[in-house]
């Protein structure tokens, strides 16, 4: 092979690799109003039920942006904001997870979830489950108060975003306002 051949070559060989190097460093880092968890290991590979009675588990929701939120349904003012401010998602899939199964029967999760959106599903399980959720998610939930019934939920109240291939993305904390999760549902939606 001729000197000026084998250059041609190596320019030809070179050529995919050049453009997909460019294309990458076109590329902008999508800037969330949350907090861009991307590149951890967080997760929902938890089966819970819904409040239709069937079940559930992220990969059913393949090919959409899912919002995840536990909480429950007797919380007097942070949940029933967030699910208020998770009414704005028109093309997110939004499941609430609740902490307080006892009280959470199916029932009063159609009721809860259907209050807000027709389109949102409320999903519960049995302690070990809601255990195992709570481990691959990294959060924490707790009974407080006392055992005659009157009693709260301490749990983590942010929200965890899905892309469409199920990756968690971005975490918002409780109180970012719905605009700014709006904004970071829609980049979601639009393929961010």
């Amino acid at each position: 092979m001729r000197r000026t051949d084998r250059r041609t070559a190596l320019r030809y060989l070179t050529l995919p690799f050049a453009a997909g190097l460019l294309a990458a460093c076109g590329k902008q880092a999508v800037d969330f109003n949350g907090t861009d968890i991307s590149t951890s290991s967080l997760t929902m590979n938890v089966a819970l039920t819904d409040h239709t009675g069937r079940r559930r588990t992220l990969a059913d929701f393949r090919g959409k942006v899912v919002a995840l939120y536990l909480g429950y349904t007797h919380c007097p003012d942070v949940c029933p904001a967030t699910m208020g401010e998770l009414k704005l998602a028109k093309q997110v899939q939004v499941l609430f997870v609740t902490v307080d199964p006892e009280r959470d029967t199916q029932q009063v999760l159609d009721h809860f979830v259907s209050a807000f959106d027709p389109r949102f599903l409320g999903l519960r399980g049995p302690p070990d489950e809601l255990k195992a959720l709570a481990g691959q998610l990294k959060v924490f939930y707790e009974r407080t108060g006392q055992a005659n019934g009157d009693y709260a939920m301490m749990h983590y109240d942010g929200v965890f975003l899905f892309d469409r291939q199920g990756h968690i993305r971005v975490i918002e904390r409780s109180g970012i306002g719905s605009a700014a999760l709006a904004a970071d549902m829609r980049q979601l939606v639009e393929g961010a």
